[in-house]
């Protein structure tokens, strides 16, 4: 025999070659099938990541929500005879008290050298917001101090209640951060004893009489 001869014994003939590349055909694509599906099912039963990032920074998100806010510090802390009824107290914080119409009060003092402007609300008008019914403020400042004010005084004399000292938040070191200032300078009897021991300052509370 021929080496052709056997040459083209060994060799497979076409037909065969054809089935030969159409299994093999066949198994990829039934390969890529499984596979295919394999990777659908896993996407549905596992979220992507992305979806699980985002779940998790929304419940953070909606759990500090649900934190409730900072109070601001109390200012003054009023009670006694109010409109809300007895035992009732009102507390003011700095927003509260600045939201009332600011009264501009520039006078010499005899705590100052020299004259100086306060500003806040007047003391009616704080009065007024928290419903007073009754004849005297027993006003105590934050170190104790204690002074009798007739409720009379807010609408005779307008005091303030002064917020500020020119343009500047009243520090605790110099008489704040609430301070009740008559207008010194409009009446030569506020230039006195009574009026000045009713000018408390570092007030923290007023009691209704």
């Amino acid at each position: 025999m021929t080496m052709r001869a056997r040459r083209l014994l060994a060799s497979p003939c076409p037909a065969s070659l054809k089935r030969s590349r159409g299994r093999d055909l066949w198994r990829s694509f039934v390969a890529l099938s499984l596979l295919t599906a394999s990777l659908a099912a896993w996407s549905q039963a596992t979220p992507p990541a992305g979806i699980k990032v985002g779940i998790k920074v929304d419940q953070a998100a909606s759990a500090a929500d649900s934190k409730p806010a900072a109070k601001a510090p109390v200012l003054l802390t009023i009670s006694g005879a109010l409109k809300a009824g007895p035992g009732k107290t009102v507390q003011l914080d700095l927003a509260q008290l600045s939201a009332l119409p600011q009264q501009q009060l520039h006078t010499q003092t005899p705590w100052y050298p020299a004259p100086r402007t306060f500003s806040g609300p007047l003391l009616q008008d704080v009065l007024n917001l928290v419903g007073v019914q009754g004849q005297t403020l027993e006003a105590r400042a934050i170190n104790d101090y204690k002074v009798s004010i007739p409720v009379s005084d807010a609408a005779r004399f307008k005091p303030v209640l002064a917020l500020q000292i020119d343009g500047k938040p009243i520090a605790l070191r110099d008489k704040g951060p609430l301070f009740i200032v008559y207008p010194y300078d409009s009446d030569p009897q506020l230039r006195s004893s009574v009026y000045y021991s009713r000018s408390i300052w570092q007030l923290k509370a007023l009691e209704v009489r």
